[in-house]
């Protein structure tokens, strides 16, 4: 279980990252670390942060996305209508983009794609507009990608973010009943055809229920593939 590629990705809980990238650049996707029940104490604080890319809007993952945004003043990437929400919360250094679109941070390419979810931003009482989910296609300063698929459903153009990007690792959602459960992810790696499948997104709550073992066992006739289920804390380097 390694990467061998000049990169550390910790698994925070739920559907946070932290990627040190092969020039030490430090980023944070999807931000919800101080309310995540998942993420270990030590884990939930940092030294710095250079970036943080927000999936959507929900706040299981961007509940800490304001405070460490202010704190750290890392660039941020997010879908528009999001990054406008931010920046209202007084988070600099937003930088705004929409699917298909890409931008370099920092040596660091950031290809926004295409998720099948809702977006609301809960503000107070209030549900607002949060534009619409996405996911990320990430390639590091030494040309490794990834795939962060935030919250999903399985979606047949998942076989074009294979084509176009060729993401050797993929981070999915197994959880059930807010996105794919085993069986959709299953079909998920089968279209995507990365070597590597972290399962995120389950366990956190009760009603999350998909596990990395039923993943496991419905994709292992896919040859080359490996599935690493991180727990909360671990490093994949």
């Amino acid at each position: 279980m390694s990467l061998n590629r000049d990169v550390a990705i910790t698994y925070l809980g739920h559907s946070t990252f932290k990627v040190v990238t092969p020039k030490k650049k430090v980023v944070l996707i999807d931000p919800w670390v101080a309310g995540n029940p998942a993420c270990p104490d030590n884990l939930k604080t940092f030294d710095r942060l250079d970036l943080m890319l927000c999936t959507h809007a929900h706040f299981d993952h961007i509940g800490d996305a304001v405070a460490l945004g202010k704190k750290h003043k890392p660039k941020v990437v997010a879908i528009y209508e999001l990054c406008h929400w931010l920046e209202k919360k007084g988070v600099a250094n937003a930088l705004p983009m929409n699917k298909g679109g890409t931008q370099a941070v920092d040596g660091i390419r950031v290809t926004m794609v295409h998720a099948d979810h809702s977006c609301g931003i809960l503000d107070g009482d209030e549900i607002l507009y949060g534009g619409e989910a996405v996911g990320y296609v990430v390639e590091l300063e030494n040309g490794f990608k990834f795939y962060h698929a935030g919250d999903t459903n399985i979606f047949s153009d998942m076989k074009l973010i294979a084509d176009l990007y060729h993401p050797e690792l993929a981070m999915l959602p197994i959880g059930d009943l807010f996105g794919m459960s085993p069986r959709e992810a299953a079909v998920a790696c089968r279209l995507l055809d990365a070597k590597q499948v972290i399962p995120m997104h389950y366990a956190t709550f009760p009603p999350l229920t998909g596990t990395p073992e039923a993943l496991r066992k419905l994709t292992a006739d896919i040859k080359g593939m490996e599935i690493i289920p991180l727990k909360p804390g671990e490093t994949l380097k």
